[in-house]
């Protein structure tokens, strides 16, 4: 079975359940080892699933908020501008990441979704001795974005693709990323 084919049954599978599914449950089920599971589920949170880990196993968290994975390129300098893009909107910034050719995917956690929050981030990447994860990939980067529901998500795909932060996927990137990226992908062809 294809990742991407386990990975979209693991989701329906959570999504049902009304209590939290196993790690050897999962596994017995899709056959395949408990470590798989375990990296499965860690790619499909990275995505943007609320996937919540919990002593009795895995269970889908459906408390309203939806996401959506963006690859965007932008300059350093265009950083504010774009989260508060995204907040203006009603969105949340839960991350950022990279696909990198020699250290493969890097993330971190961002949680931004206000102005101040922005501002916040963007002051502590020009104080620090940091830079930002898009400068080792020619500001190339990936955002989930949360919001309350898919028409918000639309909106701020749409200002982004406006403001020319979008960018398209290319033949090689990670299966694991977002349908959803792709398929806005082809339509745009």
């Amino acid at each position: 079975m294809a990742v991407v084919d386990r990975h979209r049954i693991m989701v329906n599978m959570l999504k049902k359940s009304a209590v939290p599914l196993s790690g050897s449950h999962l596994s017995k089920e899709l056959g395949v080892s408990r470590q798989i599971i375990v990296q499965d589920i860690s790619e499909l949170k990275a995505s943007g699933h609320n996937i919540i880990s919990t002593p009795k196993g895995y269970i889908y968290d459906n408390s309203g908020n939806v996401s959506r994975v963006f690859k965007v390129h932008h300059e350093v300098n265009d950083t504010e501008k774009e989260l508060n893009l995204i907040v203006d909107l009603g969105g949340e910034v839960k991350d950022v990441f990279i696909f990198h050719k020699m250290y493969n995917k890097i993330s971190a956690m961002l949680s931004i979704a206000s102005r101040r929050d922005a501002s916040q981030f963007c002051d502590d990447i020009r104080t620090g001795k940091s830079v930002p994860l898009m400068t080792a990939t020619s500001g190339y980067h990936y955002h989930t974005v949360l919001a309350k529901d898919e028409a918000t998500l639309d909106l701020i795909e749409d200002a982004l693709w406006e403001h020319g932060f979008l960018a398209k996927l290319t033949d090689y990137e990670p299966e694991e990323l977002n349908e959803s990226i792709r398929s806005r992908n082809e339509q745009s062809d």
